[in-house]
C-alpha cells in the first residue's frame, strides 16, 4: 500500500510540474502574440487540443472526465495568468 501511495504522491507532484510548465509556456506565447500583434485566444486551436488529447487518452479516464479536465486547465490558465 505504501508503494502505491507513493507513487500517487510523485504522479501529483509531476502534475503540479506540467502545470507550471504550461503557465510558462503559455506567457511566452501569449507575450509573443502580443509582440506580434496577434490575438491571443484562438477558437481553432482550442478544438485541435480537445480533438488530440481525445486521441490520446487510452483511458481510465472518460471522455467526459478528459473534457472536464480540459476545461479546468483552461479555466485555470486564464485565471492565474489574468486572461480572458
Amino acid at each position: 500500500m505504501s508503494r502505491i501511495r507513493d507513487e500517487i504522491d510523485a504522479t501529483d507532484t509531476e502534475i503540479v510540474a506540467a502545470v507550471n510548465r504550461r503557465l510558462r509556456l503559455v506567457t511566452e506565447l501569449w507575450q509573443l502574440k502580443r509582440e506580434l500583434h496577434v490575438d491571443r485566444l484562438d477558437p481553432g486551436r482550442e478544438q485541435a487540443l480537445r480533438a488530440r488529447l481525445a486521441g490520446e487518452n487510452g483511458g481510465p479516464l472518460s471522455e467526459a472526465g478528459l473534457e472536464r479536465l480540459v476545461d479546468e486547465l483552461l479555466a485555470l490558465t486564464k485565471d492565474e495568468l489574468g486572461g480572458t
